[in-house]
């Protein structure tokens, strides 16, 4: 036999228990905004499962009513939490107006007309609504790649939906699910919204743990003081560029780029002033790239761009426009300012490098080299020499 009391306790002390892993996640991680509001979802629905559980040692409608309103609140903070995660705007006035909509249908139809059918539909759609409205983020979110958290949440969601229609068209039917008879009925349903309401939660933590994971994996090849990609990254961009060119036989280019004088900056104006030089330098260069092109930080004042499907020609061309808006900044530049002044070396990907960038870079910084030696504030290319051409052999003589 399933006693309903009892599923509900079941209910709140699993909720409990939830509420205190999201508090845990939300603490750990404080700019993960979506544990806050599924924590107060989990801490919430347990306090309204406890309510309604009052109503068993006391003999009035109210604790129903406040119990109901507890459940439908915590969809709606479900369904906030749902619009975090994907960085969204919360839905205040709608989960606001469904969650006094639904209260109100209960109360008119337990406290004025005591019809339970319509009592029923106000606390379904109440539940719903929100729920319905998260559900499109789940199963088409915005980055376009839906997370197995995701796609678990938006099945379970699914089928809470198709639960509450059950029901809501059992109610329609003439089937009360709270007479004695259909204590049975009502306890396996019970039990059912229970088993997919921890479902849902356990959907919510995998796709924290999908998110956490994927930031902490581009912290891992992101520079900590610029953002752009660090040593690490452009290797393994190169890597691939290397390896589609050798297939397709599209050549890409490859800028280095160095500050000129950058020691002199950092000992006279000291380091806090070089990393500025390196944040607004960064800021400057990505206004003159195309998308898909990669800029990376290899150390120290050095820089990479990676230009995918781009001659030497129009590497060439990129690099004229970083060191043209690296002049204008610099004539602009007055009291305190401090004019930052690059030169880059343009190299281009060609059947002799294959496979390993590390020749590329090295073109590269031959041609850096080159602009260096001719006065810096420049950029040069790299020309490989060609090959000599062999020494005519003259015939052997005969001697007599």
């Amino acid at each position: 036999m399933l006693s309903v009391p009892t599923l509900w306790t079941v209910f709140i002390i699993n909720f409990l228990a939830l509420g205190l892993i999201w508090a845990y996640v939300a603490r750990s991680y404080p700019k993960f905004a979506a544990a806050r509001f599924w924590m107060a979802s989990a801490f919430v629905g347990a306090g309204g499962a406890m309510t309604a559980l009052i109503r068993l040692l006391v003999d009035s409608p109210v604790p129903t009513a406040a119990g109901a309103v507890g459940i439908i609140t915590a969809c709606c903070l479900a369904a906030m939490g749902i619009q975090r995660f994907y960085d969204q705007p919360v839905s205040w006035r709608l989960m606001v107006a469904t969650t006094a909509s639904s209260f109100a249908g209960i109360v008119a139809f337990l406290f004025v007309s005591d019809h339970m059918l319509l009592r029923m539909l106000s606390y379904t759609l109440g539940q719903a609504v929100p729920l319905v409205v998260a559900l499109p983020l789940l199963l088409s979110p915005p980055e376009g790649r839906v997370s197995p958290g995701a796609r678990l949440s938006g099945t379970v969601i699914l089928a809470i939906i198709a639960m509450f229609v059950l029901r809501t068209a059992g109610n329609l039917f003439g089937y009360d699910f709270s007479a004695r008879g259909a204590g049975q009925v009502h306890g396996f349903l019970v039990l059912g919204l229970l088993f997919l309401s921890m479902t849902l939660n356990f959907g919510f933590l995998l796709m924290a743990m999908d998110r956490l994971r994927n930031e902490v994996a581009d912290l891992a090849l992101l520079d900590d003081l610029t953002g752009v990609a660090n040593r690490r990254h452009l290797l393994q961009r190169l890597s691939e560029e290397c390896a589609r060119s050798e297939r397709s036989g599209e050549p890409f280019s490859l800028l280095v780029i160095d500050l000129d004088g950058f020691k002199t900056i950092n000992d006279t104006h000291g380091h806090a002033a070089g990393d500025a030089c390196l944040q607004h330098f960064t800021l400057m260069a990505q206004t003159r790239l195309r998308p898909g092109d990669m800029l990376a930080r290899t150390g120290g004042d050095e820089f990479c761009v990676v230009l995918p499907s781009s001659s030497l020609r129009e590497g060439a061309l990129i690099a004229r426009r970083i060191i043209e808006v690296c002049r204008q900044d610099a004539a602009a530049c007055s009291g305190n300012d401090i004019p930052i002044a690059i030169s880059i070396g343009v190299a281009e990907w060609d059947r002799g490098i294959g496979q390993f960038p590390d020749k590329l870079i090295a073109h590269a910084d031959h041609a850096l080299y080159a602009a260096k030696k001719n006065g810096k504030n420049d950029f040069a290319v790299y020309d490989p020499a060609p090959p000599l051409s062999p020494e005519p052999i003259e015939p052997a003589r005969k001697f007599a």
